[in-house]
């Protein structure tokens, strides 16, 4: 039986299908954007994207530590 993802990526099906990109996607706007700060990515995500806020929460925290996230 396949395990149900933890943490953010719990939230990726949902983001994917809410805003219609991918998560690498996010990930390559997120490197981009050139912010590093946890609330700066959050704030960005939310106002010049439109995304809630967990789910700005959810890929800032997968994009910012990778390796916490790693299945």
């Amino acid at each position: 039986m396949p395990t149900k993802p933890q943490g953010p990526a719990s939230y990726f099906p949902s983001i994917e299908a809410k805003y219609g990109r991918s998560i690498d996607e996010w990930k390559t706007a997120m490197r981009e954007s050139g912010l590093t700060a946890h609330k700066a990515l959050v704030e960005w995500l939310k106002s010049e994207h439109g995304l809630g806020h967990g789910h700005a929460t959810a890929l800032t925290q997968h994009h910012l530590n990778p390796e916490k996230w790693a299945s």
